[in-house]
């Protein structure tokens, strides 16, 4: 590790933002500080107690910097849009643009329709939500239009339209049918009132009228029309019994909690809406942060991309910038919002909850990393050991070769980097110099092919691989081994009866155990290839063969063929196509135009 001791002395007392650098001056991490003397010191004191993940990040810091703020608000946010600029790698970053569903309801409109959006507006909208894992919104739009009729048309409403008759909602008692003034606005907007103190925690009023309908229709022998409002009661009691017992009806919260094991992490994130538990959501986290900062930082992120619609914000961690982020929220809201870490009473109860699901969640990801490392790095480790390699296979590439009667001869160039597929860099190759059936053949000028372009521009064949595997035994493996040695790669052969593994200059073929690690890689190396090749050939013979049955048309030959191939992709498009759309293909006036449309009319009516 690089001495800053001097350049420590130097830091400011202030509060700010800082920001670690590795050798190449590129960003590894962004952090916020109260005061940055002492903050950035803890990183390099080997008294302080760091997680595994920091030690990680500090050993390839080569430089920092600090641009100083002038309220710890400032740094707050500043921390927030530079790790948003630069994507640091060893930073919390929320990766996806999942945008959680919400009902909105536009009380500018003269009669306000109630709708499910992901997408967030400044529009002087009400937006309730959010919905996630839990009761859907889409369950609670359903719930709200049995028990009240409002509409759910995107009809503009503003401009009276004549001749405009009821839709079938109205007659189904879904909907009051304000577009030909079957209700007055007043009416219509009392209603809406009673939609938000339903989507406020209030249920009396919904239980009520959900009761009624039922038995109105019972009353009437509408049997089927009361089972509906009958499901719509039980969903409502299930939303009833997720309200949290001694929590207000009104009160609004969102709760965030972490479980950590030192190297690896889990966010979750439970809503609280009406003093009823909505749903919740758990977060991976691999970053090199404290618990509170990581916590802090996916808070101001969170908010970033959805409204504050909470009252209090409860959190599992006292955070550093509490007060501040208490302040910066509010701000977003226009009305004070509260961050709390409580200890005890419901509010200790709820973070709890949301606690034990961030450690539960955290137990399987963590089982699932273990098992995913095992299949991919550490098969990559046993295999060197295993053919007694020279360093770890990172990189191994692996080639079949694929045909049919010596037809359409294909092979495959599969890339696996630290045991894990890099699709990007999977290659084709038609073979061109091969007559027949020769796979041996086949595989020397594939191989030739590729070696010489080592130095080329392609990511694909520039980086040097560290193990070559070739599908077959001793008799592919020979065929290309003088090829590969003098680059000394290492070379391998995988025979797949006894899946023996055939080593060059050895007598006796490799035999690992079934359930060996490294036997696992090489036969998913191998079944890729394998796959990866059969689909190419199976493309390329879909291709001739269509092109051999449009030269069935008269004054088609095999260079217009590939034009229509070319020009429409597919078969389907030609036949669909009209005469002025064939004459756009290359070489083809309105008679060929005209013979091709011909020639698919008569298909047509000869089909049965």
């Amino acid at each position: 590790m690089k001495d800053f001791s001097e350049k420590l002395k130097t830091l400011p007392t202030a509060s700010g933002v800082y920001i670690m650098l590795d050798e190449f001056e590129q960003i590894l991490y962004v952090g916020k500080a109260k005061n940055l003397k002492n903050r950035v010191r803890q990183y390099f004191q080997n008294s302080a107690t760091k997680t595994e993940k920091t030690m990680l990040l500090v050993e390839k810091i080569a430089d920092f910097r600090y641009i100083i703020t002038n309220t710890e608000v400032e740094a707050l946010v500043l921390e927030n849009n530079l790790i948003k600029e630069h994507q640091p790698y060893y930073n919390i970053l929320l990766k996806d643009d999942k945008s959680y569903p919400y009902i909105k309801i536009n009380l500018k409109e003269v009669y306000p329709k109630i709708e499910v959006t992901r997408k967030l507006k400044a529009d002087g909208s009400k937006y309730f939500g959010p919905y996630m894992l839990g009761l859907s919104a889409k369950t609670i739009m359903d719930l709200i239009h049995s028990a009240y009729p409002v509409r759910s048309c995107t009809t503009d409403l503003s401009k009276r339209r004549k001749g405009v008759r009821e839709c079938l909602n109205y007659h189904i008692n879904r909907c009051c049918a304000p577009c030909v003034g079957k209700i007055s606005s007043e009416e219509y907007k009392k209603m809406i009132g009673s939609v938000i103190d339903f989507l406020n925690g209030n249920d009396k009023e919904v239980k009520a009228n959900l009761e009624q309908k039922m038995r109105n229709a019972s009353e009437h022998e509408e049997f089927e029309l009361a089972m509906g409002y009958r499901d719509s009661l039980r969903v409502l009691d299930k939303l009833v019994r997720k309200q949290v017992v001694n929590l207000p009806k009104d009160i609004n919260m969102d709760i965030f909690t972490i479980a950590d094991n030192g190297m690896y992490g889990v966010i979750n994130y439970m809503v609280v809406r009406g003093g009823k538990v909505l749903g919740a959501q758990n977060y991976p986290v691999d970053e090199a942060g404290s618990v509170s900062e990581n916590l802090s930082s996916y808070i101001m992120q969170y908010y970033e991309k959805n409204p504050v619609l909470a009252d209090e914000v409860l959190v599992s961690e006292t955070l550093a910038f509490q007060a501040e982020l208490s302040d910066y929220l509010s701000s977003l809201k226009g009305k004070r919002v509260h961050v709390i870490r409580p200890r005890a009473g419901v509010r200790g109860q709820l973070v709890d909850m949301s606690f034990n699901n961030a450690k539960e969640h955290l137990e399987v990801t963590v089982t699932k990393i273990a098992s995913k490392e095992a299949l991919t790095i550490g098969s990559v480790s046993k295999l060197q050991e295993a053919l007694s390699l020279p360093r770890p296979p990172k990189r191994i590439e692996c080639y079949d070769i694929s045909n049919i009667s010596g037809t359409d001869k294909v092979s495959s160039m599969v890339v696996f980097i630290n045991g894990e597929p890099s699709r990007d860099k999977y290659r084709r190759f038609r073979i061109k110099t091969v007559r027949g059936t020769d796979d041996f053949a086949s595989m020397r000028e594939t191989l030739t092919r590729r070696l010489t372009e080592m130095s080329s521009d392609d990511p694909s064949f520039s980086e040097r691989p560290d193990l070559i595997m070739v599908d077959g035994g001793k008799g592919q493996l020979s065929s290309v081994y003088d090829l590969v040695s003098a680059y000394n790669i290492p070379v391998i052969g995988l025979a797949k009866r006894e899946e023996e593994i055939i080593v060059p200059l050895q007598k006796d073929s490799v035999i690992l155990p079934r359930d060996s690690l490294a036997l696992s890689l090489l036969q998913r190396v191998r079944d890729e290839a394998h796959r990866f090749a059969i689909t190419y050939h199976r493309l390329l013979r879909k291709e001739r063969q269509t092109r051999s049955n449009l030269k069935n048309i008269e004054g088609i030959g095999e260079k217009r063929a590939r034009a229509l191939l070319i020009y429409f992709k597919k078969i389907e498009n030609i036949a669909n196509a009209d005469i002025l759309e064939i004459m756009k293909v290359n070489g083809f006036g309105k008679k060929q135009a005209e013979i091709v449309k011909k020639y698919f009319e008569d298909l047509e009516k000869n089909e049965i």
